[in-house]
C-alpha cells in the first residue's frame, strides 16, 4: 500500500521493573513503531530531539532504512519519561515526565512525507494529530493511538481526530474511559460510532480485540514466560500491524486486520523480552516467521 508516516515521540526512558532498572534507555513511540514497521514497508518519521540525542540512536533507524529527514534536532534536552512496573507488569506507574524539547513541538512534514499512503498518529496531543492530518494529502489509511491524559484533558480535540480515522488503536482501560462502558466489547462498538471504521483494543497480556463493521475478532497474546519490560509493546504492535497492512497492498478488510494483528502481536512479544528496543533492533523477518509458526499451535483449534 506504500510508504508509512509515523509522527510521535523520540525519547530517553528510565524504567524499573521486577527484573531490574535501566536509565537513559532509548524509547519513544516513533522509535518502537519505526523499527517494527520497517520489517515490512518503508517508513518515514517526524519528531523532535534535543542536543543530547545520541548519534547511534539516530543510526538505529537509518540502519533499518527508515527515513529520518523529518526529525528535528533543536536546542535543549530530549523528551524523558520515567516509570515503574509492579509485579503484574500490566500497567506502568509514571514517576516523572519531562517534555523538554517536545513541549514546543509542532510537526512539520517534508514535502515527500505529505504523500504518505499510511499515516500513524502516535500517542501525542490531539491538537498535534490534527496538525499532521491537515498536512497530508489523500492517505489511504489513517490510524492513531491515544491515552487517558488526552481523553480527560483534550476530549473535544480528540473527538475531532476520531472522525478522521480509519483505525483507532487504544488500550482497554482508555477505551472504557472514552466510552464510559464496562468492557472492551461494548467499548469497541461505541468507538466505531465516533468515527473510526475499525477499532483495535489492546489488552496487554490478554491480547487484542478488533471490531470492524459489526464483526469482532479476538487474539491472545503470544505466551511469554519471562516478561522483562512491557514499555513500547503497544507501539511495536502498531508498527507490525500497520507495517503488514502497508506491505499487503490490499484494501482494509477484517481478514487483513486479523493477519496484521498476528504480526503486531508477535513483534510485541519480542519487545517485552528485554529493556528498551534491545530485543527488536536487530530482529529479522525470519525470526518473526519462526515464532508465527509456533503461534499457530496456540491459536488454532479442531473444527
Amino acid at each position: 500500500m506504500g510508504n508509512i508516516l509515523v509522527v510521535g515521540s523520540l525519547a530517553y526512558d528510565t524504567v524499573k521493573t521486577p527484573t531490574g532498572k535501566i536509565d537513559g534507555a532509548l524509547g519513544g513511540s516513533a522509535n518502537y513503531f519505526g523499527v517494527a514497521a520497517s520489517l515490512f514497508a518503508s517508513v518515514s518519521v517526524v519528531g523532535v530531539v534535543g542536543e543530547d540525542y545520541r548519534a547511534e540512536d539516530s543510526e538505529l533507524l537509518s540502519k533499518r532504512n527508515v527515513d529520518i529527514s523529518g526529525i528535528e534536532k533543536v536546542a535543549g534536552k530530549t523528551f524523558h519519561w520515567a516509570g515503574e512496573y509492579d509485579g503484574s507488569l500490566n500497567e506502568a506507574k509514571t514517576l516523572r515526565t519531562e517534555l523538554n524539547v517536545f513541549a514546543d513541538f509542532h510537526p512539520k512534514l517534508p514535502e515527500s512525507f505529505k504523500k504518505s499512503e499510511i499515516v500513524f498518529l502516535a500517542n501525542i496531543d490531539p491538537v498535534l494529530q490534527i496538525e499532521v492530518l491537515d498536512q497530508v494529502q489523500r492517505p489511504k489509511v489513517v490510524a492513531a493511538d491515544t491515552m487517558n491524559f488526552w481523553i480527560e484533558s483534550k476530549i473535544t480535540d480528540l473527538l475531532k481526530v476520531l472522525k478522521r480515522l480509519d483505525i483507532l488503536l487504544i488500550n482497554e482501560g482508555e477505551a472504557i474511559l472514552l466510552t464510559e462502558t464496562s468492557n472492551a466489547i461494548l467499548a469497541a462498538k461505541r468507538i466505531s460510532e465516533m468515527g473510526p471504521k475499525h477499532v483495535v483494543i489492546k489488552r496487554g497480556e490478554y491480547g487484542i480485540v478488533i471490531y470492524s463493521h459489526d464483526q469482532y475478532f479476538c487474539l491472545p497474546a503470544y505466551p511469554i514466560g519471562n516478561v522483562v519490560d512491557p514499555t513500547g509493546a503497544g507501539d511495536t504492535f502498531a508498527g507490525g500491524f500497520l507495517g503488514y497492512i502497508g506491505k499487503s497492498n490490499q484494501p482494509l478488510s477484517l481478514d487483513l486486520l486479523k493477519t496484521a494483528a498476528v504480526y503486531g502481536t508477535l513483534l510485541a512479544s519480542f519487545t517485552v523480552q528485554d529493556f528498551s528496543l534491545n530485543a527488536i533492533k536487530d530482529l529479522t523477518l525470519d525470526q518473526v516467521e519462526d515464532r508465527r509458526r509456533d503461534f499457530r499451535q496456540v491459536v488454532t483449534f479442531p473444527t
